[in-house]
């Protein structure tokens, strides 16, 4: 059960690779025709986790509410269906579920790939080459905006300026910016970088031949 539905949990046997089991999950998904939020645009639909194929060392996926969490906003506690609505019951049933087996995890997903519409295909914006006149600050993108939130996948995620105009983004995490190289950011709605720059009042400099 959840506050806006219900969640498909599928346990395994021992921890398995995030990636084969997303590849298995978004191609049964096409199959049925399942839509999935956040993919092509869409706004609605179910949401996958995990949502990364791997972490890098000190890096963090999404927190979760596991099995038999409370519920943070409402503070209920949901319960699988198909037993008891009691704490007992409900380990119970968990104990004796049936768990997926890798071997049968790589039997369900051979010969699988993640489809191409389920890919991510991030605009990468890069400022323009550094300015060799050494008196002339380089622009960075963190003086700008709200301190990042989160960082992951190499990459820090903070609020996106346009957006937060607009009256959206109202986690905060819709721009992301490279750990490595802040000259690098990328926005998922292919919005230019004279927009971003514009919306933190720093337009980019017209070039005069």
């Amino acid at each position: 059960m959840s506050r806006r539905g219900g969640h498909l949990w599928i346990f395994c046997e021992r921890p398995l690779l995030a990636e084969q089991c997303r590849v298995y999950i978004y191609t049964v998904a096409l199959r049925l025709g399942v839509p999935i939020k956040g993919t092509a645009g869409l706004r609605d639909g179910i949401e996958l986790f995990p949502r990364q194929d791997r972490l890098a060392p000190g890096e963090f996926g999404n927190a979760l509410r596991g099995p038999l969490g409370v519920h943070r906003v409402n503070h209920h506690r949901y319960w699988f269906y198909d037993t008891g609505s009691d704490i007992n019951s409900q380990l119970n049933y968990l104990k004796n579920l049936k768990k997926l087996t890798e071997a049968e995890l790589m039997r369900l997903s051979l010969g699988m790939t993640i489809p191409d519409e389920f890919l991510r295909k991030p605009t990468t914006i890069e400022l323009p080459p550094r300015n060799p006149d050494p008196n002339r600050k380089q622009f960075s993108i963190l003086d700008f905006v709200q301190k990042p939130r989160r960082q992951a996948s190499g990459n820090y995620y903070t609020q996106w300026p346009s957006c937060a105009q607009a009256g959206n983004d109202r986690a905060g995490d819709n721009l992301a910016i490279s750990i490595s190289d802040s000259r690098k950011y990328k926005r998922w709605a292919g919005c230019t970088k004279e927009m971003i720059r514009t919306a933190v009042g720093q337009p980019i400099p017209i070039r005069r031949p």
